[in-house]
């Protein structure tokens, strides 16, 4: 929980502020731009809420801070209402949980809700007001796993859900020896006509990315947009299997039509096809350069 006595100089006068143990994730920054900016290699507040909107966006922010760095001078009467907004709708179906966890360094977390079974993309933190909401949603089924670094409370939620845990086998340690699918190989898997498994090498050796109606492209850490450099990305500081992979993954994706990228780390990225076709050229031709 976030200590008035370690707020942060760098934040405005007012209800909400970030404390020194923030560790730079990046989640309340995209979360909720109006309110939270980077000074100084950590978060801060440079605006206080000034509606009820903002204010709804800076507790869920709060919520979801993975080590808790985000404080309110004054107790929130309306937490519960923040608590009962997630999951957040990006769209159609297709829902941002929050509640990120420290264990894998404020990675997101998404929720698709679908007719024959949800599914959850990562881990987040296994938490009471998120489970009570994802069990009214219609609980899961499977809980996709992109790579081994997001697999954060994995554990907690299959044995409360009783879900089928997906991660490929080069991704398996021993707190996900217990998966129940696991992939093998490179070959595209497709878990149900709408839902495709591509493997994309690189970040981490069989690292997956979750291609959902040929519209949503959830990324792990394979790919992002960079809000500084204003292009997609991937992580050159944080590959931790081959960078030369990793490039030899990414054209991998222009064989394939989305138009929203959600990553675990990184900022979303939505275009139109054809834009993102060429978002995508562009940071294949950045990376052999980086």
């Amino acid at each position: 929980m976030a200590t008035i006595n370690l707020r942060r100089t760098e934040n405005v006068s007012g209800d909400f502020y970030v404390d020194t143990t923030c560790i730079d994730c990046d989640t309340c920054r995209w979360m909720t731009p109006e309110v939270f900016t980077r000074e100084g290699e950590m978060s801060a507040v440079h605006h206080q809420p000034k509606n009820e909107d903002e204010r709804l966006d800076a507790l869920q922010a709060l919520l979801s801070c993975p080590t808790s760095s985000i404080g309110t001078v004054e107790k929130p009467q309306d937490i519960k209402d923040a608590q009962s907004s997630f999951p957040i709708l990006v769209e159609e179906n297709v829902y941002h949980c929050g509640y990120h966890s420290e264990k894998s360094f404020g990675a997101g977390s998404y929720f698709i809700q679908l007719p024959g079974g949800n599914i959850l993309v990562d881990s987040p933190r296994f938490t009471p007001p998120l489970v009570k909401r994802l069990e009214q949603m219609g609980g899961i089924r499977y809980m996709y796993l992109t790579h081994r670094d997001d697999v954060a409370d994995h554990q907690k939620f299959a044995e409360h859900f009783n879900c089928q845990r997906i991660l490929h086998e080069e991704e398996i340690s021993p707190g996900t020896r217990d998966v129940e699918i696991k992939l093998s190989g490179e070959e595209p898997f497709n878990l149900t006509p709408e839902l495709l498994i591509i493997t994309v090498p690189g970040h981490t050796k069989g690292h997956t990315v979750l291609l959902y109606k040929n519209k949503f492209l959830f990324t792990g850490d394979h790919l992002a947009w960079s809000d500084r450099l204003k292009q997609l990305v991937a992580f050159r500081n944080h590959c931790w299997y081959s960078w030369d992979e990793l490039i030899k993954s990414m054209p991998k994706l222009t064989n394939y039509s989305f138009e929203w990228i959600l990553p675990g780390h990184g900022r979303r990225y939505h275009a139109d096809v054809k834009t993102m076709q060429q978002e995508l050229t562009k940071c294949i031709d950045w990376m052999k350069t980086v």
